[in-house]
Parts: structure tokens; sequence; C-alpha cells
């Protein structure tokens, strides 16, 4: 039998994880629930995180947003397009209505699923993860976050709080691939962000490899070639020397959902595609 924990607020919940560290975290339970469901996990603990009202919040300091890691992602879509707009465009497509009602960034994490949706933007913005304990708050580098497959630098007694989100200074892009438009988990996708202020790019991918993956080496020629200045659009084989680093950036597997060879030829047009959008916003901007 399962025992059910519930938390009143974010330091009662870090004294019960660390009293029961083998307590599985629920909030929306858009995954915990399906796992439960069809007999893929079997907590002996549930520790009930969705009235913790340090978690249902966001704020903004200067040019970051901390997101609480309970807020769901009808919200981040209705209140958050503005200052996160790859957040927000990467939420949209989530599942249903009824799941985006319920589901979080902070489950998001949590699960650690390398198609976890919310989290290439989340690498693309060089967001930072904020973990709660008993002995306090540390911050991870999302891009450090991911070890590999369900598995996260996440320690037993901590608790994803929020993330820190760097505020948009120009374009946001997310695009995704799936057998349908819709309530379908991403064969890849990628999330990509213009810095015209820090002339940096940002470009990260999911789907596509043991964990969500930023491409730095793409990040890196694609901000030394465009033409922030003039505005000029990218060269044709600008675009495709990019793509392809962006592709080289992936590991995929062969799965039932595509071949790797197939994911990564997805990556690469959905890398051009997100780039190209982006680039155009910048310029009518």
């Amino acid at each position: 039998m399962t025992a059910f924990l519930t938390a009143g607020d974010l330091r009662h919940a870090c004294e019960l994880k660390a009293a029961h560290p083998n307590a599985t975290l629920i909030a929306g339970g858009t995954d915990v629930m399906v796992g439960l469901n069809f007999g893929h996990t079997a907590p002996s603990k549930l520790l009930d995180v969705s009235r913790v009202p340090e978690l249902q919040e966001w704020s903004r300091d200067g040019d970051t947003v901390r997101l609480g890691a309970g807020v769901p992602y009808t919200r981040i879509v209705g209140e958050l397009g503005g200052p996160l707009p790859g957040l927000a465009r990467a939420a949209r497509t989530i599942g249903s209505a009824q799941i985006r009602n319920r589901a979080t960034v902070g489950g998001n994490l949590g699960t650690a699923s390398p198609a976890g949706d919310a989290l290439p933007p989340l690498l693309a913005a060089r967001a930072s993860i904020e973990l709660a304990s008993p002995r306090g708050v540390r911050h991870v580098p999302a891009r450090d976050f991911f070890l590999g497959p369900g598995r996260s630098v996440l320690a037993e007694e901590e608790i994803v709080a929020a993330v820190r989100v760097p505020a948009a200074t120009g374009p946001e892009q997310f695009a995704k691939l799936g057998p349908r438009n819709a309530m379908v988990i991403a064969v890849a996708s990628v999330a990509l962000t213009l810095d015209p202020v820090r002339r940096r790019v940002g470009c990260a991918v999911g789907s596509a490899a043991p964990t969500p993956v930023a491409a730095p080496a793409a990040e890196e020629f694609a901000a030394a070639e465009l033409d922030w200045d003039g505005g000029r659009e990218p060269p044709a084989p600008v675009a495709a020397r990019f793509a392809a680093l962006v592709a080289d950036a992936t590991a995929p597997i062969d799965d039932v959902r595509a071949s790797a060879d197939y994911r990564r030829h997805a990556v690469a047009v959905l890398a051009r595609r997100t780039l190209a959008w982006a680039w155009q916003e910048y310029r009518r901007s």
C-alpha cells in the first residue's frame, strides 16, 4: 500500500522529503499517475506538493523570471508569453487543455525525460534550476541538470522549487515533430533564442539524445555569422551549417517512434526553421 504525505508549505515539503527520501513527489500527477495506472512504478510513498503556495508563484526580478515549479502550463501560456516566449510556445504544444491545467515544469524536470517539451527552452535560454532542501537552496544550470534518461543531479532530499529564466531580449522559437499535431510525445524538438543585447544565440534539442542537449558549437557559429547590425538574412550555406552543427550535438536512437537517422534529419530541419522564424521576427523588430 502506498502512503500519502501532504505538505503545507515549502519548508514542510523539504522536511518531509528529508525524512522520507524515497517518497515520490506529485503535483499535477500527469506523469506519476500514468506510471501508477499502468504499473510502471509502485512508490511506497507519495508526497503531495500541489498545495505548497511557494511553488505556485512566479515573479520577475529585473531581467530574470523566477517560475515556481508548480505553476501549470496554462498559466505559463496566459501570463508569461511576453518575458518567456520560448517556454510559452513549448507549453502550448503540451498535451490537451486538461493536461496543461495540471502539468508543471517541475514535473518535467523531476521526470527528466529527454522528451520533456519544456526542457529545451530552458536550456536554450540558459536557465538555472533552484533546488531546495533542509540544508538550504542551491542553483544548478539547466544544461548541467540532466545525467541520463530519468536521471538528474537532484539529490534524494531535494525538491525542485523553481526555475530562474532570463527574460527574453529578442525572439524565441520552439518547434517539435510528432506523428500528429497534438497530444503527442515529440519525435524531436528544437528551441532557439536570439539575444541581440549580448549578440548570443541559444539552441537546445529534445528527444534526440539521452537527455535534452544544448548545441554550443552551433550557437557560437550562428552568433558569429548573423548580421546583427544590418539584419541581412543568413545565407543558405550558413543556415545549412548551423543545422548540421545542431544535428551533430545529438545522439539519437532507433525506437518505435523514429529511427536515429530520421531524428537527426528532423533536428536539422527544425533547427533551420526555428533560426529562420526567429531571424524574420528580429528583422521586423
